[in-house]
């Protein structure tokens, strides 16, 4: 403590967007959290995306999971992808800002409760090694060791591989989201009995039409194991 406060003395706490002074570390100033649109309220139970409405006592789907069959059991997501939060996963992504990823895992663990399981597996949803080789290190992997650490579950970061080196999902439509993806991934060999009859949590940054998570589902689901969950930073919704 006395540690802490010295290093607060030199070092005071910063905002983790703009820089401005914040009371404790790995926190938002005033205006940056007014502008993070924390997902909160009726959701639905397998995107996370707000839903309209007090919540009436049981599971309720938005019209995407409504209209397309998810290989995932439950969803959540901590924040919309707009104004702070996007800027922020852009920084976490491409900015090198690998410490975003333990306060925006804090984000995600607070809306994580119905997804978690005795016994799960978290792993992130993989890069292909050619782009794990140029960003040298996969912002999904870090949230989900954030993740997996302060649930007390098992962190496995290589479950899956991803076969191909899938270009971007930017600028595609839904199905081409899906074709893009299409088998692949694989649970790495070498893990396949970890999964057996076990529930899975796959994690990722962002999900827009749930594409790339159906695939590691469906990878999941393949290698035997007894169910998958998903949880991601931010939802990017119809209002958003």
């Amino acid at each position: 403590m006395r540690l802490q406060a010295a290093l607060h003395l030199v070092y005071p706490p910063q905002c983790l967007v703009c820089d401005a002074p914040v009371t404790q570390d790995f926190g938002l100033c005033g205006p940056c959290w007014r502008d993070t649109a924390f997902i909160s309220g009726l959701v639905c139970d397998l995107c996370g995306a707000p839903l309209p409405g007090e919540d009436p006592g049981h599971a309720v789907l938005c019209d995407d999971c409504l209209t397309m069959a998810r290989p995932w059991v439950r969803g959540r997501a901590a924040v919309l992808y707009r104004d702070t939060a996007r800027r922020m996963i852009l920084a976490l992504k491409h900015g090198d800002r690998t410490d975003l990823a333990r306060p925006a895992a804090g984000w995600m663990m607070r809306v994580a409760g119905p997804l978690l399981q005795s016994g799960m597996v978290v792993a992130p949803v993989p890069l292909h090694w050619l782009r794990l080789l140029t960003r040298r290190y996969n912002q999904a992997a870090l949230l989900s060791a954030h993740v997996a650490r302060e649930a007390g579950l098992a962190h496995c970061p290589d479950l899956l591989q991803r076969r191909r080196n899938t270009r971007s999902q930017e600028g595609r439509d839904r199905p081409g989201r899906f074709r893009n993806v299409s088998d692949a991934f694989r649970v790495h060999p070498r893990h396949a009995a970890r999964i057996k009859d076990r529930p899975v949590l796959l994690v990722d940054d962002v999900m827009t039409s749930g594409a790339t998570l159906a695939a590691g589902a469906d990878a999941c689901r393949a290698a035997g194991a007894a169910s998958v969950s998903v949880l991601v930073l931010a939802r990017v919704a119809k209002d958003a």
